[in-house]
């Protein structure tokens, strides 16, 4: 419990630094800001579950899948804001009917509880509509329950999350929506954890790492249930909370069984696709859309919970059997493509061509990498081909190269080539007109 108090103190000092001393609408990515905390607290979690239980908290592969999921899910920033925030301040700017004060207390706890409740209703229906789902299924597709689960996160999710936060941009100032809906993103970061148990009294009003297990939880008990962001609340009002009784297994009902990052992001997909095609009539077709996961004709909006998988409290999580010199390699080489994803972010100054060459080497590492961790046929020669790529890219000066010596930047080249080499260029051109005019005089 000492540990429990310890942790939480930590990270509510962190969000109160993070978000409340503001002295005027400021947007920021604290996403962004808080990554360090993020790693920091992911190897805090190792070391305290380790030494709580003795056995890891994770693996290797299933934490490199989740970080690289939440990779994946950042990098359409770069080429366009984030539709939650860019919608909102549009129906801002032309359909609000009333104006809160941005300086105002009630404003900020309105916002919060605005933002909480549509997140409430936003995650809801990511459960419970098929499409949705396809999107939100990426979140729940770890066999283990950690702080880096947090971090697997959908990117297509947002192409629908938007719309549910529309009703608050009538009387919601965006800077006030744009710190809680990122508050909102940031709490649920730490409830991503087996080492903090319960929580006391907290446990009615906050979601806690308790309520959030169940979530994440495959029993027919967790099915759909304890869908709240930052309060608990919303569930006991609208009668979707259900408390954590029996051991919990993670993961979904039907798993993945690949940490490849395309399957994981994208295999839900063409599952829709095909449910749609198959079923009769325009009607079973908007369903197999706009209804649950489980839905089929015959069945509740929901589909039968009788038919969820019974679950025994012994599945062993799915790990990849490789080699300890494997994952090395692959650790090594992940942490250096993290060091190119934050380069990416923190370089303000970059031609869309550089950021679109980068975006994709790194999606492409990604892939490469989990090719690795499945043991596919082809995953060596994907690797070659990544690593190559890698060396050029260094080469040239796209990505910094561990040695900066074996970079040459294009700009040094240019300029190598004006001072040193023109010069020489230019004499060479001179004694070819020189020769040329002598044979024509001889002539």
């Amino acid at each position: 419990m000492h540990f429990q108090q310890q942790l939480l103190s930590l990270i509510l000092f962190i969000m109160t630094r993070m978000f409340y001393n503001w002295t005027k609408p400021t947007c920021c990515c604290m996403v962004l800001q808080a990554t360090p905390f993020f790693i920091g607290l992911i190897l805090l979690e190792m070391l305290a579950g380790w030494l709580k239980t003795g056995r890891s908290v994770g693996s290797v592969s299933d934490g490199t899948t989740s970080i690289s999921a939440g990779m994946v899910s950042r990098l359409p920033h770069l080429f366009i804001r984030s539709l939650e925030v860019s919608t909102y301040v549009y129906f801002w700017e032309n359909f609000h009917v009333l104006e809160l004060p941005w300086d105002s207390a009630w404003t900020w706890w309105l916002g919060f509880l605005g933002v909480d409740f549509c997140y409430y209703w936003v995650h809801r229906c990511a459960h419970e509509l098929n499409i949705l789902w396809a999107a939100h299924q990426v979140h729940h597709s770890s066999d283990y329950y950690n702080l880096s689960t947090a971090l697997r996160q959908s990117v297509t999710q947002q192409c629908a999350s938007w719309i549910f936060y529309l009703p608050l941009a009538l009387v919601m100032p965006p800077s006030v929506f744009a710190v809680h809906v990122q508050f909102n993103l940031l709490y649920q970061f730490w409830i991503h954890t087996e080492v903090v148990r319960d929580l006391g009294p907290l446990e009615w009003v906050l979601n806690t790492p308790s309520h959030h297990r169940v979530h994440h939880g495959r029993n027919p008990y967790c099915i759909d249930k304890n869908y709240g962001g930052t309060l608990i609340i919303w569930d006991r009002l609208f009668g979707t909370f259900a408390p954590e009784s029996e051991k919990v297994v993670y993961g979904l009902v039907h798993p993945v069984h690949s940490f490849d990052i395309l399957s994981v992001q994208f295999h839900y997909y063409p599952y829709v696709w095909r449910k749609y095609w198959r079923a009769k009539g325009l009607v079973h077709k908007l369903s197999a859309i706009f209804k649950g996961p489980s839905w089929r004709p015959g069945l509740p909006r929901l589909g039968d919970r009788s038919e969820v998988p019974k679950v025994t409290g012994k599945e062993v999580p799915l790990d990849s059997l490789w080699s300890p010199a494997t994952q090395a390699y692959v650790t090594a080489h992940f942490f250096l493509l993290l060091g190119v994803y934050n380069d990416l972010f923190a370089s303000k100054m970059l031609s869309q061509m550089t950021v679109l060459l980068v975006t994709s080497y790194v999606f492409f590492s990604l892939t490469s990498l989990g090719y690795i961790i499945d043991q596919r046929p082809n995953a060596s020669i994907v690797e070659t081909l990544r690593c190559a790529l890698m060396m050029l890219l260094q080469r040239y000066g796209f990505i910094r190269p561990l040695v900066a010596s074996l970079s040459v930047p294009i700009e040094v080249r240019l300029l190598y080539y004006d001072e040193l080499l023109k010069p020489c260029t230019d004499h060479q051109t001179e004694l070819s007109v020189s020769r040329t005019d002598h044979h024509r005089i001889k002539q």
